[in-house]
């Protein structure tokens, strides 16, 4: 939970009451990879903070996995449009490591909204921080070249190709898995 509280003390100070607070509300889950958060149909109830592990958003198009998204520690996760729309989902969220997650419902964070008001402010800065890089995937998408991306995700996520199989890396390119293995082949 330190590592939690910290990154949240990145974003605004936390007073003791607070720290309180999240500390009795604030549950830790330990899932082997592979386990889902969520999956298309479910409404999804909590936002996950990942302490060790990585995730990966994706969705299916014409019965092919197009993954939106990695997530490793120190990040949030959450389909943000299910989680405030209250809406069923139409992504998975998926593990690929083992990994270990905070998470609080989206009753819980309301109520510690109205509990403590400054506490809206890391909810916002946390939303523009997640909103930002996802305008920032999508552009990488429809103005890189496929070098540029790949380039930009090693800067992103310098040990993917460690933590993350290839077709998972190449499908969120927008690649092949062959090209991704000729642009490693030609960058390394």
């Amino acid at each position: 939970m330190e590592l939690l509280l910290t990154t949240i003390r990145r974003l605004q100070a936390i007073p003791e009451p607070l720290e309180n607070a999240l500390r009795q509300t604030l549950r830790r889950q330990a899932l082997p990879r592979r386990s889902w958060l969520l999956q298309p149909g479910q409404v999804c109830d909590r936002i996950y903070f990942i302490e060790k592990g990585v995730a990966r958003g994706y969705y299916l198009k014409e019965d092919r996995e197009v993954t939106s998204w990695f997530m490793k520690e120190t990040d949030f996760i959450i389909s943000i449009v299910s989680f405030y729309s209250r809406k069923p989902a139409q992504e998975y969220i998926e593990l690929l490591e083992d990994s270990v997650l905070w998470s609080i419902t989206y009753d819980q964070l309301q109520r510690l909204y109205d509990a403590f008001p400054d506490f809206n402010k890391v909810g916002r800065l946390l939303t523009e921080r997640y909103y930002m890089l996802s305008e920032q995937r999508t552009q990488n998408l429809r103005m890189q070249s496929a070098r540029e991306r790949y380039a930009q995700l090693l800067a992103d996520f310098p040990d993917i190709f460690r933590r993350v199989p290839l077709k998972y890396i190449a499908s969120h390119l927008g690649l092949s898995p062959e090209t991704v293995s000729r642009l490693r082949a030609n960058i390394a």
